[in-house]
């Protein structure tokens, strides 16, 4: 495993991490074998923005011993209320979830210390002039944690992040699906001119944020490098090839700034497939020549699974039911192990009561309402 700092921080982290989020549907045991074969691996960066109790205290159960060779970052703002995540801004309730968080964790103190999901530049300015970045910059003062980031999946947030002065590191949505957009608005336009002179087509916008965080030392550890898993199929690739998690994985950990890509791992097998970067050729690692003769590209209004969508008054776990539709969509009849996962679900699509609250809070312009129906109709019946 190689290792790079993180910006300014003076971090070593490891190329891959883990991001936990699908952890959150497992055990103690399983999270506990993912955890260490990380470690066997090398990996030293964990990336916990999950409020869920049960997989904070599974994380905590696997990190005892060990916590000193881990690099967290922890999340202000990820909550959880009602049996159910909610992004937060009230300062009781994100006070009281971080207190959480270390408890669960068994540590008293977080090494990067995340403002959890700023996406738009108005609420940026309310985070960042009120009282609750001086809550974070409180915590820093008392050591509770040790350097202060953000997550967003917007340029236009993160670049103003890159410049206050106040945030450290980010945690960016990297992929070439994210980035390689064409000059349109219409993100369904076809782009072959700039596939045919390679990549020259990547948004000036996200060129511009890698330039500047480089210049900054501001670090970059990276979400969404496999866009959900989408890359992986040509059915569901905007691109419409494959590219394989090796690909994925060396196009972020070539951009400018970037010192980690956080992969969710399920199972050990996730973790070694994405280790695997650090021994592949260089001819593995081609991800130009195979999105070179890609026919088109479009992701506007594709789920990424985030579950920023939450907290749904129906108590739909959206983004899973996302997931489920997609995989069953991807093959000529639904497979039964996906319907069977989707019923095990309890609250199904069938639920949902088009209250439109989620497609309010995605950053990717879902329209989710229109997908909890289609998917009742193909997987409910």
């Amino acid at each position: 495993m190689r290792y790079r700092q993180l910006g300014n921080t003076g971090l070593q982290v490891s190329e891959i991490g883990l991001g936990g989020e699908w952890l959150e549907r497992h055990n103690q045991q399983e999270v506990q074998q993912v955890v260490a074969r990380c470690q066997e691996l090398g990996v030293n960066i964990l990336d916990c923005w999950m409020s869920e109790p049960n997989v904070r205290s599974n994380l905590g159960k696997a990190l005892r011993g060990s916590r000193e060779k881990w690099v967290i970052q922890g999340h202000f703002g990820s909550t959880w209320q009602e049996g159910q995540y909610v992004r937060t801004r009230e300062l009781d309730k994100v006070q009281a979830a971080f207190q959480d968080l270390l408890d669960r964790l068994e540590t008293n103190y977080i090494d990067l210390g995340m403002i959890h999901f700023v996406d738009s530049e108005e609420e940026f300015h309310q985070v960042m002039e009120g009282e609750f970045l001086a809550y974070v910059k409180s915590q820093k003062e008392q050591g509770v944690i040790r350097h202060i980031g953000m997550s967003t999946h917007n340029p236009k947030v993160a670049k103003l992040a890159a410049l206050s002065g106040e945030v450290e590191m980010l945690l960016f949505s990297v992929n070439p699906a994210f980035d390689l957009l064409p000059p349109s608005e219409d993100l369904n336009v076809y782009f072959a001119e700039n596939y045919q002179e390679g990549l020259g087509g990547i948004d000036p916008e996200r060129a511009e944020l890698y330039k500047l965080c480089e210049q900054r030392g501001v670090g970059l550890t990276v979400m969404k490098g496999y866009a959900g898993g989408r890359l992986f199929s040509e059915q569901g690739s905007p691109f419409g090839v494959a590219l394989t998690p090796v690909q994925c994985i060396h196009y972020a950990l070539t951009r400018p700034a970037v010192a980690s890509i956080l992969v969710g791992c399920e199972t050990p097998e996730q973790v070694e497939a994405a280790a695997a970067y650090e021994t592949s050729t260089q001819e593995q690692r081609d991800y130009a020549s195979v999105l070179a003769k890609a026919p088109h590209h479009a992701y506007s209004g594709q789920c990424t699974y985030c579950g920023h969508c939450a907290p749904c008054p129906a108590e739909i776990d959206i983004a899973m039911v996302n997931k489920l539709y997609d995989l069953a969509t991807m093959q000529d009849q639904v497979p039964p192990t996906v319907k069977a996962h989707y019923q095990a679900l309890g609250t199904t699509a069938a639920a949902c009561i088009a209250c439109g609250s989620c497609e309010t809070r995605c950053p990717f312009g879902v329209q989710v309402v229109d997908r909890m129906a289609r998917a009742k109709v193909l997987l409910d019946s």
